[in-house]
């Protein structure tokens, strides 16, 4: 028997022993392999209010697809990636879903875009014992999971969790700036729910109370409302639970009307297109972030290598959306290449939950599963915007 064999036969049999029945009962899927390729499959939003994400997303998986395959594939298998667009709507997600998992017959589906869309249709998913893994989403049923019904044990993500970062990020800014009266503006959806949660949480564990708490509907486009309230209310810090217009559209709104306090994102707002296509209106914005942005002109060693590969292929600027697209894909050939030769459903999952390590070339926090934790890390950086970059202020924040 090699060492690898003898490696996971180890993990096998200890994950069989503390796991116990429940793991033993998870149905996982075995179609999408075959002697020569794996089929995977992701949605992402290509056309609808967060394009800007889902395309950057889709290219880095693109890249991180052909890098794999390039070097042979997971032990001579050739990855195989469907992409479907759901425009970020829950409808489209679940017929989109419906068809790779009937008609595409995929393995896995790897780091699908959105709360509200990975909501409506990762049950599809479970029911067809198909991994969920890595989706481009932080909320909280991305990864919690009831040990008595074994279906749940298929979800998996990487991502930052919106409660806890964003309770990281104002358990630091609070102190930090001297805030007195601490707001929240989110997006009516899971996404802005989390981020809600975050903020409210983390400002009663501070005995203090919210000065003003508002939302807006995914997809609008107005907030000249939302920055009156705030600045009626007095806030001179608001948290955002926005992505990247409507960051832009607000904070552009405040200065309108004279109001300019501490404005602080979650991590989806920590994308390069919010200077670029903010410019002046946003330079002083604060956002937690998962990792440091990565610039082309400055990056060095295999994240260089990296971006001129994506700029190659794409003839545009690598930004964090390609990099956690890229990571997906390259977390799951990690953990596919530790399952073995033989790869099934249920030894992905084990390998999946063995507590291995891996370790991108962003100097982004380890991964690391195991049978009863499928979030991989909850640490988090702040960023602020200067001269039209990101530039971080405060790594290595937990909560």
């Amino acid at each position: 028997m090699s060492l690898h064999m003898l490696k996971m036969s180890l993990l096998g049999a200890a994950l069989a022993v503390v796991a116990g029945p429940a793991l033993a009962q998870t149905k996982v899927t075995n179609q999408g392999v075959s002697a020569k390729e794996i089929v995977i499959g992701t949605h992402q939003d290509l056309s609808g209010p967060i394009k800007v994400w889902g395309v950057p997303v889709l290219n880095g998986m693109k890249l991180a697809v052909e890098e794999v395959n390039a070097k042979g594939g997971i032990h001579g298998r050739l990855l195989k990636l469907i992409a479907e667009d759901s425009a970020y709507e829950p409808r489209k997600a679940v017929l989109a879903t419906q068809k790779m998992v009937e008609r595409d017959k995929i393995f896995a589906m790897i780091g699908p875009m959105g709360s509200p869309t990975v909501l409506a249709a990762q049950d599809i998913l479970f029911e067809a014992g198909i991994p969920q893994l890595f989706p481009l989403t932080a909320a909280e049923f991305t990864y919690k999971f009831d040990a008595s019904k074994p279906q749940e044990r298929l979800k998996f993500n990487n991502l930052l969790p919106y409660v806890e970062s964003t309770r990281a990020i104002v358990k630091y800014m609070i102190p930090e700036k001297k805030i007195q009266k601490p707001c929240v503006m989110s997006q009516d959806d899971e996404y802005g729910k989390n981020v809600l949660d975050g903020f409210t949480q983390q400002v009663e564990a501070m005995k203090m109370k919210p000065a003003s708490i508002t939302t807006y509907k995914r997809g609008a486009s107005d907030f000249s409302a939302q920055a009156a309230k705030l600045k009626a209310d007095g806030c001179d810090m608001v948290v955002l639970g926005t992505i990247i217009r409507e960051t832009i559209g607000v904070v552009a709104e405040a200065k309108k009307i004279g109001f300019e306090p501490v404005w602080l994102g979650a991590t989806p707002v920590c994308v390069l297109e919010v200077p670029a296509l903010g410019k002046g209106v946003v330079e002083g914005l604060y956002s937690g972030c998962g990792f440091e942005v990565p610039y082309r002109d400055t990056a060095k060693g295999k994240v260089k290598e990296w971006a001129e590969a994506y700029f190659k292929m794409y003839n545009a600027e690598p930004n964090t959306q390609a990099v956690i697209g890229y990571n997906a894909i390259m977390t799951f050939a990690h953990y596919a290449n530790l399952a073995g030769k033989d790869l099934t459903g249920q030894k992905l999952l084990t390998a999946l939950e063995s507590g291995d390590v891996f370790q991108d070339i962003f100097a982004s926090p380890p991964t690391k599963f195991s049978n009863t934790n499928h979030l991989a890390s909850t640490i988090t950086q702040i960023s602020v915007i200067e001269n039209g970059r990101w530039k971080t202020v405060k790594d290595g924040l937990s909560f």
